[in-house]
């Protein structure tokens, strides 16, 4: 599959990648998360979201989380000119010999709930996306809060009572974050059933194709496959 058909999946995926890799580095050089917050110049609960993959977290924490850790460098190849085309007018672009293309299989955790809880979030994710650019929806999602509450069913009135005061105050950090609480709320949620049946379909079909591997395709050298599947 190209990168392309699975992009919000990917781009989730990737981040707990990323945060898991950070946190394995963290580990291997002895550092303990109260020494590691402190040379980041960073809270411990954002030093956690950063290992969590929170797409919420600036780009400038994670950075400064590479830099600590030493592999800022290879953030530096993707901003700087290595991995781009050679300009027309140089020798490398003249060469009949193929530049190298760089190509990565991407692939979700094995592990059931891992995959569940990366299609929550994405599912989520999106919902909010929806949610910012039509209030109406909010609405949506507080009325059927209610509608819940009202039935009466108290194993999840707490969270539901939360929920009130999320959609209220659109607190969605709370809910978009890889702590246990948010995993809780999310399995609780009323913004899901916002989500248009095609969009959550889609996200569906992602999921299944992460599954199987996603490829990443650097495009230099051979251009990308075209998509053969219909928006």
């Amino acid at each position: 599959m190209s990168a392309h058909q699975a992009t919000e999946i990917l781009d989730r995926q990737l981040l707990l990648q990323l945060g898991e890799r950070l946190r394995r580095l963290r580990k291997s050089q002895g550092l303990g998360t109260v020494d590691m917050a402190a040379r980041v110049g960073v809270t411990r609960n954002t030093l956690r979201a950063v290992e969590a993959g929170d797409p919420a977290t600036s780009i400038g924490t994670y950075l400064r989380v590479m830099s600590v850790l030493g592999v800022s460098g290879e953030l530096a190849l993707l901003a700087g000119d290595v991995l781009q085309p050679p300009p027309a007018d140089s020798a490398a672009a003249r060469s009949r010999r193929e530049a190298p293309a760089v190509r990565v299989e991407v692939s979700a955790s094995n592990a059931k709930h891992r995959l569940q809880d990366l299609q929550s979030i994405t599912m989520h994710q999106e919902a909010v996306r929806l949610a910012k650019a039509d209030p109406a929806l909010i609405q949506k999602a507080q009325a059927t809060v209610e509608r819940w509450l009202s039935s009466g069913d108290a194993r999840s009135a707490t969270l539901w009572r939360e929920w009130q005061d999320i959609l209220s105050e659109g607190a969605w950090r709370k809910v978009l974050g890889a702590t246990r609480r948010a995993q809780q709320l999310r399995q609780t949620s009323p913004l899901v059933t916002i989500l248009p049946e095609e969009v959550r379909q889609r996200i569906l079909r992602q999921v299944n194709q992460l599954k199987n591997g996603v490829i990443l395709d650097s495009g230099v050298g051979t251009p990308p496959a075209e998509s053969s599947e219909t928006p």
